[in-house]
């Protein structure tokens, strides 16, 4: 077969051609078509770009390799390395072979979508600024379409471009399921039950009722999260109110019988002051000061108060105890003398 205009032909080996990301992922019968190749011969040569990269025939590449060929021959074409050209060429070799599945066919439809309406902005770009740098061209006529309709275009485009004849809505409706099969945020029960609608859907069935009863499982859902974290703010808020509200009760005062404070021995002193050594050491203030309460903070300043006091009390009679004991020395030491 001779290589149409613009294309060359060449013989590549198999493992040479590079396949892309590709929206088809189910071949179908590669049995039956690589039987045919078998009997037949390929009738109509892949078609890659000049860098390797296939272009048409994925399905004939499978059927070659089942049946372990090394070299085939190819169509070289050049001018379509770009991505939207390679989408339009697998569009063409999709109308010829293989339908789509409505799934692969909503894949290729965003993409062209997209690619398609990027195009159109940078030409409508590239208008703008040529007209309106044109003397003599009347102001009114330098304002761009909304994008909102150019949008618009590029779907209708993009789903005319797509074999099977769906409008862009259903395109669309089966794009919105697939968004949610995949979004971790769902419930795991409503993204299981989303997956198994799209098979369904690839097996014939009806995509619209499908999409309005997910898309109403959907809305519940995201209310019901809602709801609960409304509830979470409101609980956590009211941990906050009670915990600034909650005293610890400060210990009854012990008491002799007159109702003076009670004298404690000295071994309760030595044990109650060595548990507390270097106490300060294993807190943070900072930490201290957002957890404590009011109440908690000004109980403990009392205390520390309070014992600074008394430590300068016990300083001063220490201090006047070893001035007694050097002066009962040194009246020894005279007596000796």
């Amino acid at each position: 077969m001779t290589a149409p205009a613009g294309y060359i032909e060449l013989e590549r080996t198999v493992d040479s051609i590079r396949v892309g990301r590709r929206h088809r992922t189910a071949f179908g019968n590669i049995g039956e078509l690589a039987a045919s190749i078998e009997r037949d011969g390929l009738l109509q040569p892949i078609t890659i770009t000049p860098d390797g990269v296939l272009v048409c025939g994925a399905r004939r590449l499978v059927a070659i390799k089942k049946l372990g060929w090394r070299k085939v021959n190819v169509w070289v074409r050049s001018g379509i390395s770009d991505r939207l050209g390679h989408l339009l060429a697998e569009q063409d070799d999709n109308v010829l072979h293989k339908p789509l599945t409505q799934t692969e066919a909503a894949a290729l439809y965003r993409e062209l979508k997209t690619l398609m309406a990027e195009d159109a902005e940078r030409r409508d770009a590239a208008t703008r600024f040529s007209s309106e740098y044109q003397p003599g061209v009347d102001g009114g006529g330098n304002f761009p379409p909304p994008s909102g309709g150019q949008r618009g275009k590029s779907r209708e485009q993009a789903a005319a471009m797509i074999p099977g004849g769906a409008s862009y809505k259903t395109l669309e409706k089966i794009g919105y399921l697939e968004q949610i099969a995949e979004d971790p945020a769902q419930p795991a029960a409503l993204r299981a039950q989303v997956v198994a609608e799209l098979e369904r859907i690839d097996s014939g069935a009806a995509v619209d009722p499908i999409y309005r009863h997910v898309r109403g499982l959907a809305e519940a859902a995201q209310e019901q999260r809602e709801t609960d974290l409304h509830q979470l703010a409101a609980d956590a808020l009211a941990r906050a109110k009670d915990a600034k509200k909650t005293r610890t009760p400060r210990p009854s005062a012990v008491t002799d019988d007159d109702g003076e404070p009670a004298r404690y021995p000295v071994r309760a002193f030595v044990l109650t002051w060595g548990e507390l050594d270097q106490w300060w050491t294993h807190y943070d203030a900072d930490h201290l000061a957002t957890e404590l309460t009011d109440e908690q903070i000004e109980s403990f300043l009392t205390t520390a108060e309070g014992t600074s006091r008394f430590a300068d009390e016990l300083r001063a009679a220490h201090n006047s105890d070893t001035a007694g004991d050097e002066q009962v020395a040194a009246r020894g030491h005279l007596r000796a003398l």
